[in-house]
């Protein structure tokens, strides 16, 4: 059987942690920004982990 492909979208979107967490960035963070304020701005500036339910579906995406 051929190896599998990683999901070029996926791996522009994921990273992993040191720990083997997949970190996500934070959605409506990249335009109309001038009317959002400084808090929720910076607030989207951190990385997030993955939720649980989605582990999986992103692991398959990124073939780990």
């Amino acid at each position: 059987m051929a190896k599998l492909k990683t999901l070029s979208g996926a791996k522009k979107r994921f990273e992993l942690t040191g720990t083997g967490k997949i970190k996500r960035k934070h959605a409506y963070h990249s335009h109309i920004l001038t009317k959002k304020t400084k808090k929720r701005k910076r607030n989207l500036d951190h990385f997030a982990v993955i939720e649980k339910a989605d582990v999986a579906r992103v692991r398959e995406m990124l073939v780990l």
